[in-house]
């Protein structure tokens, strides 16, 4: 894909990876393509630097590397695509991929859960309806002579 076509990738609003940051690697893919499985390198993998990339913030640059650290080696996120037997759908499936990992890593946390209790009336209430329940299965018992 042209880089003229695709000013980059966009992983939303406040971002977007230019094509000069992102590397292609190709190769054979397994599963399905019949014969062509022999010789068409369908299988994409999409190499970003995060560590050296020129358009991340320093915040979000610290948040990737420390919420995809699993993924990160050497400070490049790779993504690998081979569902497809096309290369091209390889590709399309490799940068919306990276776009929702990157996007997904760079949300905000969310705001802690604040502890809270039970209302006096609630605990009333819940009482109550236990106090119905145990005279409900008494009722129930055979008599005791």
């Amino acid at each position: 894909m042209p880089a003229a076509h695709r000013p980059g990738l966009r992983v939303d609003a406040g971002l977007t990876i230019p094509e000069s940051e992102l590397s292609w690697r190709f190769s054979r893919s397994s599963g399905p393509g019949g014969q062509g499985v022999n010789t068409a390198d369908s299988r994409a993998e999409l190499v970003w630097d995060v560590a050296g990339s020129a358009v991340l913030a320093p915040f979000q640059r610290e948040r990737l590397l420390d919420r995809l650290r699993g993924r990160i080696v050497d400070g490049k996120l790779t993504i690998t695509a081979s569902e497809h037997r096309a290369q091209l759908r390889n590709r399309e499936a490799a940068r919306a991929r990276l776009a929702d990992l990157v996007a997904d890593a760079l949300r905000p946390p969310t705001a802690p859960r604040r502890p809270t209790k039970p209302s006096r009336g609630a605990r009333e209430r819940r009482l109550d309806a236990k106090k119905r329940r145990t005279d409900v299965k008494r009722l129930r018992r055979p008599p005791q002579d």
